[in-house]
C-alpha cells in the first residue's frame, strides 16, 4: 500500500442548519478519528447527520461549531479559495446515484480527463485516464457513450471520476445503492482495490449492511452524535466527550432509560450492571 491515504479528524463538530423557521441540529458534537488508509462506513437511519457529516469532510459545507481536519488542513479556517485547492489535490466526492457525477454527452475517458481538470491547474500530477478507468474495470469501455452502459459500469465510471486525480481520501455517499448483488459486489472490490493499491482513506455512507461489512470499521450515527461503534464484526458503545454513554437500541430495551446501573471495573475490563429491584440503593 502507498502512503496517499490522509488522515480525517473531528472534534465536538457541530453543524446546525434552519428548517421551517426552527434550528436543527444535524451533527451535535461529533468527535472522530479516522487514520490514513482506513475504511470507514457511516450507518444509522435517515435524517441522523451522516450525509452531512460526509458532505462537511469535503468542505461542502461549514460546521457551525467544532474543529474538523483533512489530513494537513484544518476546514473550519480555510477561506473557499483553498477549500477548492484542498478538493481538487486531496479529496474526491461520490455523490449519490451515478449520474450526479457524469457528464451525460462525454465518454467515461472524457469524463475522468474532464475532472482531472482542477488538480492539474492546481500543480498535481495526475494519472492518465485509462489508466484510471483500468483501475476500476472500466479501460475496455473507455470511449463508450454513457447511454449504452449497466447501472454497475456507470457506478464505476463514478467511482473513476471520484479517483481520477488520485486524492488521499474518497468520499462516497450510497456507492452501491439501486445495483444488483453482482454489480455491488463489484463495485465495492474496485474500492477495496484502490484503497490497497493507492493507500485511499475511504469514507461512505450506506444503509446496506454488506457493504458496511466490507468496510475496516463502522460508525453508527443517531440524532446527530456517534452511537456506535463496528469492529471486526463486533459493536461497541461509544463514550462521548461528556462522559455520556449512548446505547444501542436493542439494549434499551432491556435498560430503558432511568434506569440505575453500577459501572465498575474488573479483570475483564469496565462493565455495566442493572440494579435490581432488591438491591440496596
Amino acid at each position: 500500500m502507498s502512503g496517499n491515504g490522509v488522515a480525517v479528524k473531528t472534534s465536538g463538530l457541530v453543524h446546525i442548519y434552519r428548517a421551517d423557521g426552527h434550528d436543527v441540529a444535524a451533527l451535535a458534537g461529533v468527535d472522530l478519528a479516522v487514520a490514513p488508509g482506513d475504511t470507514l462506513a457511516l450507518l444509522g437511519p435517515s435524517g441522523s447527520g451522516k450525509s452531512t457529516l460526509l458532505t462537511l469532510c469535503g468542505g461542502l459545507l461549514r460546521p457551525s461549531a467544532g474543529r474538523l481536519s483533512v489530513g494537513e488542513h484544518e476546514l473550519t479556517t480555510m477561506t473557499e479559495r483553498e477549500l477548492d485547492v484542498m478538493r481538487a489535490r486531496d479529496v474526491g466526492m461520490m455523490l449519490q446515484g451515478a449520474s450526479r457525477n457524469l457528464i451525460p454527452y462525454l465518454t467515461p475517458r472524457e469524463n475522468v480527463a474532464f475532472a482531472q481538470g482542477a488538480a492539474r491547474k492546481a500543480g498535481k500530477e495526475v494519472p492518465v485516464p485509462g489508466e484510471v478507468l483500468e483501475q476500476v474495470g472500466m479501460d475496455e469501455h473507455a470511449d463508450a457513450a454513457l447511454k449504452d452502459l449497466t447501472p454497475g459500469h456507470l457506478q464505476l465510471t463514478a467511482l473513476a471520476v471520484g479517483v481520477a486525480a488520485r486524492p488521499g481520501l474518497l468520499l462516497a455517499d450510497e456507492p452501491t445503492s439501486q445495483l444488483h448483488h453482482d454489480a455491488k459486489a463489484t463495485v465495492l472490490q474496485a474500492i477495496s482495490d484502490i484503497n490497497a493499491t493507492n493507500g485511499t482513506t475511504v469514507v461512505l455512507v450506506t444503509h446496506d449492511p454488506d457493504v458496511a461489512s466490507a468496510m475496516g470499521r463502522t460508525i453508527t450515527i443517531r440524532d446527530g452524535r456517534i452511537g456506535a461503534e463496528g469492529r471486526d464484526g463486533e459493536e461497541y458503545a461509544v463514550v462521548t466527550a461528556d462522559g455520556s454513554l449512548p446505547l444501542p437500541p436493542h439494549v434499551l430495551d432491556d435498560l430503558p432509560p432511568g434506569t440505575l446501573v453500577r459501572v465498575h471495573h474488573t479483570e475483564n475490563g469496565w462493565q455495566l450492571h442493572p440494579l435490581d429491584e432488591g438491591d440496596e440503593r
